[in-house]
C-alpha cells in the first residue's frame, strides 16, 4: 500500500502542484487510514471497511471540517487508484462528508484597520518594513504564502502593479495601492542589502510565514484591538470592505485569487451598520 501512497503524492507534488502543506495533510491522512487497515490489499478495500474507518475516526472527537479534510483525501486517493487501474472502481464514491458551518470571517472596520496599518512607528528599517508588509497585505488582500513569496521583480512600483505566484503555483497580477507602494520605497530606501526577495528578517534572508504572523500579533496589541486575529484578518478586510463599497463579486474574486466564486461568496456578509443603511433607504416603513 506504501508504494500506491507515494505514486499518488507523487502526482499531486508533480503534476497537480499542491503546496507542500496540503501534501503533507494528504500523506499524513493516508498514513493514518494504512495503520488501520494493516495488511489488507488495496483490492480487497470496500465501502464497508471506509465506513468503519469513518466510524472509528468519529469515536476521536475530530472537528468536523478535520474529518470532512480525512474523507477528502481518501476520496482523491481511490479516485486517482481507479484512474490509473490499480483498482475496479472506488469505494469511496459513496462516502459523505460531515456538513460544514461556515462561519463568517474576521474582519476590522475600516477605522480599526487604519490604527492597525499605521501602529509600526519610527524611522528604523524594522518598523519600514512592517508597515510595507501591513499596507500590502490590506491593499492587495494577497495570502501571507503569497507575500513571503514576492521577489523584488515580482512588484512594479511605477505601475502599481504585483504578480502573485498563488495556490496551485498559478499567477496572477493584484493591483497595489499608492500607500503601499510608498511603505514599500520608503522601507527598500533604507534597506542595506538588495537580494532577490522583497521582504527580509533580521539576517538579510526571506521572511517567514511566522515571521509575518509575529508581526501581525505585535501591532494587533498595539492598537488594543480585543481580539485574536491572525494576517488573513487583513484578506478578509480587504474583500468586505472592496463588497461594503459596491465591488462586484466576480472582480473580488479575481483579486483573491479564488478558483470558485462558491468561496468568495462567504464576504458577502456585511456589516449591521450597512444593513440598518439598506433597510432605512428601501424600506417604505423604516
Amino acid at each position: 500500500m506504501n508504494r500506491y501512497v507515494d505514486k499518488f503524492i507523487s502526482y499531486l507534488t508533480t503534476e497537480k502542484n499542491y503546496s507542500s502543506h496540503t501534501i503533507v495533510n494528504y500523506r499524513l491522512d493516508l498514513e493514518n487510514f494504512l495503520d488501520y487497515i494493516g495488511k489488507t490489499p488495496i483490492k480487497k478495500v470496500d465501502y464497508q471497511l471506509l465506513r468503519r474507518y469513518l466510524a472509528h475516526l468519529r469515536t476521536q472527537n475530530l472537528k468536523p471540517r478535520s474529518l470532512s479534510r480525512k474523507l477528502s483525501s481518501l476520496r482523491s486517493f481511490f479516485k486517482y487508484l481507479f484512474r490509473e487501474g490499480y483498482i475496479k472502481e472506488s469505494p469511496a464514491v459513496l462516502l459523505m462528508s460531515p456538513k460544514l458551518d461556515k462561519p463568517l470571517p474576521k474582519f476590522l472596520t475600516e477605522s480599526e484597520m487604519t490604527a492597525f496599518i499605521e501602529a509600526p512607528k519610527g524611522r528604523g528599517e524594522y518598523a519600514k518594513r512592517d508597515r510595507a508588509i501591513l499596507e500590502t497585505l490590506y491593499s492587495t488582500g494577497i495570502r501571507v504564502t503569497e507575500l513571503t513569496g514576492l521577489n523584488m521583480s515580482d512588484v512594479d512600483l511605477i505601475g502599481n502593479i504585483a504578480k502573485v505566484s498563488g495556490k496551485g503555483k498559478k499567477e496572477r497580477l493584484v493591483p497595489i495601492g499608492r500607500k503601499a507602494t510608498e511603505a514599500i520605497k520608503d522601507y527598500l530606501d533604507c534597506r542595506a542589502s538588495t537580494p532577490q526577495a522583497l521582504f527580509l528578517n533580521k539576517h538579510g534572508t526571506r521572511l517567514s510565514d511566522r515571521s509575518v504572523r509575529n508581526i501581525t500579533t505585535k501591532y494587533i496589541r498595539r492598537t488594543s484591538v480585543n481580539r485574536e486575529i491572525s494576517p488573513h484578518v487583513l484578506r478578509h478586510s480587504f474583500a468586505t470592505h472592496l463588497l461594503n463599497r459596491g465591488a462586484d463579486l466576480r472582480s473580488v474574486q479575481e483579486l483573491l485569487g479564488h478558483v470558485n466564486l462558491s468561496t468568495t461568496q462567504v464576504y458577502t456578509h456585511v456589516t449591521t451598520d450597512k444593513l440598518k443603511k439598506v433597510y432605512d433607504q428601501a424600506h417604505p416603513r423604516a
